[in-house]
C-alpha cells in the first residue's frame, strides 16, 4: 500500500524550547565580492558548477548499494532485509535507488545536507524514504537533549523526531549541521557568474567595448541619436555592418578590450576554481588544456581515492546510523560497490584477476561476480581457491635440503 508523503509529519502549535537553528548559515549566501548574487540556483547556472554537481551525482548514484549482513566467514549480501531493496532497487513508489541517491547527492553539494524522511511500519521497519528539500528544514534539540528537525511545507511547520530523519551531513563546524560548499566558495563563484555575464553582453553589444558619438556642434535631441544608433548597429547579428555618420559626427571606442582584460583566462581561471572546491579533476569538465593521457589516468585515480570514497563513506555511515535498529547494527551493513570504478580497462583487470587468482585470493566465481558473469555451480569448483603448483611451502624447501644435502635436485 502507498503511504502517502508527509504522512508521519506531525505538526506542532509551538516550536520546542531552547533551540539552535543549525541552518542559520544561509546568511553565507547574498552577494559576493563581484556584486552577483550567489546562491544555489544561480550557482548551478554556471556551466562548471553544474558540470562538478552532475558528475559527483552520477558517480555516486550509480555505484551499486547493497546490504550486508555478517557471517562467520565474512559478510553475505542480506537480500531478505526490507533495506536492501530499498536501497538498491525503489526507496518509494515515486522514484528509483538512482534517482533517489542523484538527488540527496546533489542537495549536498549545494546545500551542504542531504534529508529524507524515514516511514517506517506499526513494527519500526522502515518502509519508505522520500528526499526532503535542505532550504526548507531547520534542526533544533529540545530541552531533553533531542534532536528534532523542523520542515516547512505549504506554509505549515512540522517537526519530526530524529529516527524520522535521514540526515547526511556534509563538512560542518559542530558535526550536526554541514555547511553549504556553494556558500563558503561564494566569491569564487560569483566571479564565474560576473565573467559569463560580461561575456554574454559583449556579443550582446557586437562583440565590441562601448563607444561614444561624438559631434563638432550641438545635439538638440542626444537620446533619439543613441537609440537610432542601437537600433541599426547594437547585436552581435549587427556587427560588421557600415556605419554612416552625417554632420561630421564620430564614433571613439572606449573600454578595454577582452584579450587585453584575459577574459578567456579568467574564465579558464575560475573553471579550475570551480573544480577545486568541488575536488573534481578539470578533464571531466572538459577543461583539457593542461591534460595528457598520463595525468589523466593519475587524477582519475585520484578522484576515486579523494573525493568518491570520502563521499561513500560518509554516506555509508548516515545510512547505517539512520536506517538500522541498535541490535542491527551489530549484524548489518551498507556498503557502496567501488570495484567497477577501480577495475581500469580490460588488461589492466586480466592482470589484477591473474594474480589474484593464482595466489589463492579470488576464486573463479569472486571474479565472474565482479564482471558480472553468471556463477559457475559450486560441484564444478566454481568457488574453490587455488595456487601454482610450484608454490613450495618454506619449511617443505629446508627439509629437502637437509634430506639430501646441498642443492642436489633429486628424484
Amino acid at each position: 500500500m502507498k503511504i502517502p508523503f508527509l504522512s508521519r509529519f506531525f505538526p506542532t502549535r509551538a516550536s520546542p524550547k531552547n533551540t539552535f537553528w543549525g541552518s542559520a548559515y544561509s546568511f553565507f549566501f547574498g552577494t559576493s565580492s563581484s556584486g552577483k548574487t550567489v546562491n544555489e540556483r544561480t550557482a548551478l547556472q554556471t556551466t562548471a558548477v553544474y558540470a562538478c554537481v552532475r558528475i559527483l551525482a552520477e558517480t555516486i548514484a550509480s555505484l551499486p548499494l547493497h546490504t550486508y549482513k555478517y557471517t562467520v566467514s565474512g559478510k553475505e549480501k542480506a537480500l531478505d532485509h526490507p533495506i536492501y531493496y530499498l536501497l538498491h532497487s525503489e526507496p518509494n513508489p515515486e522514484m528509483t535507488s538512482f534517482v533517489f541517491r542523484e538527488t540527496l547527492m546533489g542537495h549536498l553539494l549545494l546545500w551542504g545536507n542531504a534529508y529524507a524522511q524515514i516511514i517506517r511500519d506499526g513494527r519500526g521497519r522502515v518502509v519508505g524514504l522520500y528526499p526532503l528539500l535542505p532550504n526548507k528544514m531547520v534542526v533544533g534539540r529540545s530541552d531533553q537533549g533531542q534532536l528534532y528537525y523542523q520542515y516547512e511545507k505549504d506554509g505549515q511547520t512540522y517537526f519530526l523526531r530524529n529516527y524520522e530523519v535521514l540526515h547526511i551531513p556534509g563538512l560542518g563546524f559542530d558535526g550536526l549541521i554541514g555547511y553549504s560548499p556553494i556558500a563558503m566558495a561564494k566569491n569564487a563563484i560569483g566571479m564565474a557568474i560576473a565573467t559569463e555575464e560580461y561575456g554574454a553582453k559583449f556579443f550582446a553589444n557586437g562583440a565590441s567595448p562601448g563607444g561614444v558619438l561624438e559631434h563638432p556642434g550641438v545635439v538638440k535631441d542626444p537620446a533619439r541619436i543613441r537609440e537610432s544608433w542601437n537600433a541599426v548597429y547594437q547585436g552581435s547579428g549587427n556587427a560588421h555592418r557600415v556605419a554612416v555618420l552625417e554632420e561630421g559626427m564620430k564614433f571613439q571606442p572606449i573600454g578595454i578590450p577582452p584579450e587585453q582584460a584575459q577574459f578567456l583566462e579568467t574564465r579558464k581561471f575560475q573553471i579550475e576554481e570551480i573544480c577545486r572546491i568541488f575536488r573534481v579533476p578539470p578533464h571531466l569538465v572538459a577543461s583539457l588544456d593542461r591534460a595528457t593521457f598520463s595525468n589523466i589516468e593519475h587524477q582519475s585515480i585520484s578522484f576515486i581515492d579523494n573525493t568518491i570514497i570520502p563521499w561513500v563513506t560518509r554516506i555509508e555511515q548516515s545510512l547505517q546510523r539512520a536506517l538500522f535498529s541498535e541490535t542491527e547494527k551489530r549484524s548489518f551493513c551498507i556498503k557502496f560497490n567501488l570495484n567497477g570504478r577501480l577495475r581500469g580497462d580490460a588488461a589492466a583487470r586480466a592482470a589484477f584477476y591473474q594474480t589474484m587468482r593464482q595466489n589463492g585470493i579470488m576464486s573463479a566465481n569472486d571474479i565472474r561476480e565482479l564482471e558480472e558473469m553468471n556463477l559457475i555451480p559450486e560441484e564444478l569448483g566454481g568457488n574453490k581457491l587455488l595456487v601454482n603448483g610450484n608454490f613450495v611451502d618454506m619449511a617443505s624447501a629446508g627439509a629437502w635440503t637437509s634430506k639430501y644435502g646441498g642443492g642436489e635436485n633429486k628424484t
